[in-house]
């Protein structure tokens, strides 16, 4: 799932006092994106634990996964991932499970994500034993924003992007692994990750009929405020929840936030651990340290994404959220958006 489009950036934060050479500090090696260790959070903890710590930054999950295959994750200790490439690098063998005695601050989440069960890619069984692989840390819940000008009372469902009446005024998320889940929703399938043959060529015709009703496609959350704005879109699909309801906000439009009854796809980013990292304790210890209420709020304020030890302005609460989860074809369904997009009928989108 891509994020803001920031370079890749590779930071070194120092701790506040000078170490001499005969006792040089450990160093904790995060992979993490942006916003998610913001500097005075850093320095907390290296004074803390009088360590360094070496933060690397990536902006789309592309990035995240080249550079964990890259020597096996050997170059990182801990890092964030949404629960998709938890699984993904839980199955390629990349990651350690945690140790949850050495994180105290797991107690402090909300129930909901203290249900680990329930919440797919969190745990493995292995050889009759559950082991925990990832923790929870922000989430966004993709839901719909709508213009108050326009729209006197909150959308109630996803099918609200089809209607005729918004016909130029919609805009949605570019991209096919996303789309066709959400066209599987509007469908009533049961399994919206994992399309069945007969279910293609219905999934298609629903794709086809919204990209006839938008006057746009984004993939960034900047993105959107600029075509939302530019050409008084009254609805979109908002791939990025909460994040960009901030910046649409901030930037003086009038808007609103709704979870639609059918639910809300959502993603979940959590910390995990590298199964040939270095420093296990420190990056336990950094785990607990960021579920604590200076990285937790931070994330609320400056990033628009809700934390998971505190219930946050627009968040969800106990609306249903549908946690992402691997698809049946992330090829085939990219493959087939692009032809979508480029105004094929459904007949030409489906042929070999």
């Amino acid at each position: 799932m891509q994020r803001r489009a920031l370079p890749l950036v590779c930071a070194s934060l120092l701790a506040a006092r000078q170490q001499p050479a005969s006792a040089a500090p450990a160093v904790l090696r995060v992979l993490a994106w942006p916003g998610y260790a913001e500097p005075e959070v850093v320095q907390a903890f290296e004074q803390r634990h009088g360590a360094r710590v070496e933060l690397t930054l990536i902006d789309t999950d592309e990035a995240l996964w080249l550079r964990l295959r890259q020597r096996e994750g050997a170059d990182f200790d801990v890092l964030a991932l949404n629960t998709v490439e938890l699984r993904r690098a839980q199955q390629a063998g990349l990651l350690r499970a945690l140790e949850p005695a050495r994180i105290p601050a797991l107690g402090r989440q909300l129930p909901r994500f203290q249900r680990r069960s329930r919440i797919p890619g969190l745990e493995l069984k292995q050889g009759g034993k559950t082991e925990l692989y990832g923790v929870p840390y922000t989430y966004a819940e993709m839901g719909l924003i709508y213009d108050r000008r326009r729209l006197s009372e909150a959308p109630t469902s996803i099918h609200a992007l089809w209607e005729p009446r918004w016909r130029g005024k919609v805009l949605a998320y570019n991209g096919g692994s996303h789309n066709f889940t959400l066209a599987a929703q509007t469908l009533g399938l049961p399994a919206p990750f994992r399309l069945q043959t007969g279910d293609w060529p219905r999934a298609v015709e629903r794709l086809i009929a919204l990209r006839r009703n938008v006057l746009g496609f984004y993939s960034q959350p900047e993105e959107s405020v600029r075509l939302f704005q530019r050409h008084g879109a009254a609805l979109m699909f908002a791939n990025y929840g909460t994040q960009q309801l901030q910046l649409l906000r901030q930037a003086g439009a009038n808007v609103g936030y709704a979870i639609p009854r059918e639910g809300a796809l959502a993603w979940l980013d959590c910390w995990a651990l590298t199964r040939q990292g270095r420093e296990t304790a420190l990056a336990h210890a950094w785990i607990d340290h960021v579920l604590g209420d200076q990285a937790s709020q931070l994330l609320v304020q400056r990033q628009g994404l809700a934390n998971t030890v505190s219930e946050s302005i627009g968040s969800p609460g106990a609306a249903k959220l549908i946690w992402l989860e691997p698809v049946e074809d992330v090829a085939r369904r990219e493959a087939l958006w692009a032809r979508i997009r480029s105004g094929d009928r459904a007949e030409r989108v489906l042929s070999p």
